[in-house]
């Protein structure tokens, strides 16, 4: 028996939009149709322009070829974030898609090092033991090798990419694949009286478009889920008070660095992502420390190379909706919630839900079970960053502005307590099954802002210690020869993935 396909409508386009669109339209075609709304009449926020590892998994699952991927969106590599002047003004620290170490072992390698540390042994920054910090800091590039034990198989990478080209790429495979789009302004909802569910929304032009399953990728607006069915907005902004940001591109006249840079600022952060033809920058902040227009002329001040564009504002709030999928409708992206861009989540978040409804996809009628279980995946996965996140401004001990004296101070959630606890008292990092940050992303971020630990793992004490202040040197100088290797990381680009129509 053949069974009828179920009728999707994606409202809104852009990223999210457009990366649901190419997914459902690609991997579920005889289950589904698929039909995206959007105005051309409609911003995109588009600033989403460092990603993930997780994303080649995506783009691999939809057969998109990487090189032609990273030259059409003007792509960069990225091996990890940079974080500067978090701990304490100075400092520098790179977040890295690998281990530290050698990546093997029964005992992971930052009890070792913590031992060393307490013991008081001078030790190499701890940037320069991990394959992945070393290659970054080099500005070389090489894709890792599959040899597991080796130093080259031990990081991941994902991409800088212009954002605002992504989703016509995508949009284009979606098309291939069936997908359709309408032009057009959604000006009204309709629902079932007596279930509540979205049984259509209606454009400006008058065209009715009726749906089974409806996704709601309008943005902040969240016109579905939000708006329309009236889901609660729990609100972080305790925690993660920065509610603005001022977006503004400049040339490229400095180095492409194959990583991301988050630069502490007086009341908030400032990114820098090198694309091939540009640089993305931006200063993250809290409006109640500074004001739009001294956070605008900060951002000017600071940025490398000649702008491209004034500064554009933007307005958020750190957050999610209680549930993302109520009833058949789902949200996807800033429609669900929304976190500051600092570990570059924002598209991860985009994948996760795509990935989890693909996995629990319905038919016509979709059962409470799969709409529950999605929305555990996709609350786990935003608590978790956000506690992430919340550990980058409270592991500090920054006292010179009245932002990173409040972020110092200010209480933090129970789930994060209890890491930093574990954390501290014997150097363990909470273990997940599932989800994003892993052991290395913790660590790096609880070393790199200065919290060492009291104890250690007590394995750790069998070694000697002049055989393991010995291994360490080693193992510095076999990753610093091991790197020296490797391309460089715009030559690489440049034979690899060189950018189309240059800008």
């Amino acid at each position: 028996m053949t069974q009828e396909r179920v009728r999707v409508v994606i409202v809104g386009g852009g990223t999210a939009g457009w990366m649901a669109g190419a997914a459902l339209a690609r991997l579920l075609s005889g289950q589904c149709t698929v039909r995206l709304i959007e105005s051309e009449a409609i911003g995109v926020v588009g600033v989403g322009e460092a990603t993930l590892p997780h994303i080649r998994a995506f783009n691999e699952r939809l057969g998109i070829p990487e090189a032609e991927f990273m030259a059409r969106t003007r792509a960069t590599f990225k091996l990890g974030i940079e974080f500067r002047d978090w701990g304490r003004i100075g400092d520098s620290y790179i977040h890295p898609f690998g281990t530290f170490g050698r990546g093997g072992g029964a005992i992971d390698f930052h009890h070792y090092w913590t031992r060393l540390a307490r013991e008081g042994h001078e030790l190499p920054p701890l940037d320069a033991l991990s394959y992945a910090c070393t290659l970054a800091r080099e500005a070389r590039f090489d894709h890792p090798v599959r040899d597991a034990g080796t130093l080259p198989s031990t990081f991941g990478y994902a991409y800088q990419f212009d954002a605002l080209l992504f989703a016509p790429y995508l949009r284009g495979l979606a098309e291939e694949a069936g997908a359709m789009r309408t032009e057009g302004m959604v000006i009204d909802v309709e629902r079932d009286g007596e279930t509540g569910l979205v049984r259509a929304v209606v454009l400006a032009d008058g065209e009715r478009v009726e749906g089974d399953l409806f996704i709601d990728c309008s943005g902040f607006r969240s016109l579905l889920l939000g708006q329309t069915l009236e889901e609660p907005f729990e609100d972080w902004s305790k925690w993660l008070p920065t509610d603005r940001a001022v977006a503004m591109p400049c040339r490229t006249e400095t180095a492409v660095t194959p990583y991301t840079s988050a630069i502490a600022m007086p009341a908030g952060w400032r990114w820098r992502i090198p694309l091939q033809h540009r640089t993305g920058n931006g200063y993250v902040y809290a409006s109640d420390f500074i004001a739009d227009a001294d956070a605008a002329r900060a951002l000017e001040e600071a940025v490398e190379g000649e702008k491209l564009a004034e500064p554009r504002l933007l307005r958020f709030k750190a957050g999610r909706r209680r549930r993302s999928w109520v009833g058949n409708c789902v949200a996807i992206g800033l429609a669900s919630g929304f976190l500051e861009p600092l570990e570059s989540t924002s598209i991860y978040l985009v994948q996760q839900a795509i990935t989890a409804l693909i996995e629990l996809f319905p038919d016509k009628r979709a059962s409470a079970s799969d709409r529950d279980e999605f929305n555990r995946i996709i609350d786990l996965e935003y608590d978790r960053i956000r506690d992430f996140l919340i550990l980058h401004y409270h592991a500090t001990t920054r006292d010179d502005s009245p932002f990173w004296n409040y972020v110092r101070t200010m209480e933090i959630p129970d789930s994060l307590g209890e890491k930093l606890d574990l954390w501290r008292r014997r150097a363990r990092v909470v273990k997940y099954r599932e989800g994003v940050f892993l052991d290395a992303s913790w660590i790096a971020v609880y070393l790199g802002q200065g919290i060492v630990p009291e104890g250690w793992d007590p394995r750790a004490d069998v070694a000697g210690t002049p055989e393991l202040l010995r291994a360490v040197g080693d193992l510095r100088s076999e990753i610093a020869s091991e790197v020296a290797t490797r391309p460089d990381h715009r030559g690489f680009l440049e034979r690899y993935c060189p950018m189309v129509d240059a800008a």
